[in-house]
């Protein structure tokens, strides 16, 4: 299963024991899953997530008593007179003709407490949602029907301070993150805290991987800046030492010629250690560029 899977499996079993984060928690499966059918006079719930179906379901048995039946992928509430008490409840607009008509957008009551927007986006995302493999790229994104519905859930998302952001998608509006910080503090927002855990574990594992190999790379560089420069500074000396002679040279400066030569490959402080006295690793940069100066007088 992916991991996206094994996120809407987790929040599935999440049933809220308070009525009014059920109710916010069904609109949003509803909204995002439901129609209707037989000319709107029936409200039925479509979707091939049996997880989304299941939910929907012990909801609907919580909230109101109700029974339902499946037809195929179509899930219809029979009773008229419930369908009625599910529209009013969540605020769903009803025809005077008797049609049921679905707003895209959930009513502002139904998710003006903390606990019953948590309940609603787990609710979106079990209808709308999906996210990428962790373990490749952070993406989290909700596919919205309508540029309305896209807005208010990302108006729900910053109340939580997650930043959210909106792009067309051929007919559809789509909510994304893209930051795996925004990605945990949404899974905690809606309950999904073994799928946080092991999201967080992976990005602990991603972060050690990321940092190992940029001290290689950086360390890499060193040691190639390391070996270029000290070519080109055995290159001055062998120079000075052909066309100049050493014998010419300041005491310091023959000294640290020779140390140069004797040890190609050791770093600057390591050729301090070597020299009499010793001399720190400005001290010997210094000579180094001494000779460097007097090498290019001679090639001039």
């Amino acid at each position: 299963m992916s991991f996206s899977g094994t996120v809407k499996e987790e929040l599935a079993a999440h049933v809220s024991s308070a009525r009014h984060c059920q109710l916010a928690e069904l609109a949003a499966l509803l909204l995002y899953n439901g129609s209707t059918c037989e000319g709107g006079r029936h409200l039925c719930l479509e979707t091939e997530n049996e997880a989304v179906a299941r939910k929907c379901f012990t909801l609907l048995k919580k909230t109101f008593n109700i029974e339902t039946v499946m037809r195929g992928r179509q899930r219809l509430i029979l009773d008229d007179e419930t369908e009625r008490r599910v529209t009013e409840a969540l605020y769903l607009a009803e025809g005077e003709d008797g049609k049921i008509t679905l707003t895209k957008s959930v009513n502002s009551l139904l998710i003006r407490h903390s606990c019953c927007a948590r309940a609603w986006l787990r609710g979106v995302f079990l209808s709308a949602g999906s996210m990428s493999d962790p373990q490749k790229s952070y993406h989290l994104e909700f596919v919205c029907d309508e540029n309305a519905q896209a807005v208010q859930l990302r108006e729900v998302l910053s109340e939580f301070q997650i930043e959210a952001r909106i792009i067309g998608r051929k007919k559809y509006q789509v909510v994304y993150l893209k930051e795996g910080a925004g990605i945990v503090d949404l899974l905690n927002v809606m309950g999904a805290h073994v799928s946080l855990m092991e999201l967080e574990n992976m990005r602990i594992l991603k972060e050690m991987r990321n940092s190992i190999n940029r001290r290689v790379n950086c360390e890499t560089a060193n040691i190639s800046k390391t070996v270029t420069a000290a070519g080109r500074q055995i290159e001055d000396i062998l120079l000075i030492r052909d066309r100049y002679g050493f014998e010419n040279l300041p005491d310091n400066l023959r000294q640290m010629a020779e140390v140069r030569l004797e040890y190609p490959d050791a770093a600057l402080k390591e050729l301090g250690g070597y020299l009499e006295p010793v001399v720190g690793k400005s001290g010997v940069n210094h000579r180094l560029r001494r000779l460097s100066e007097i090498a290019d007088r001679i090639r001039s």
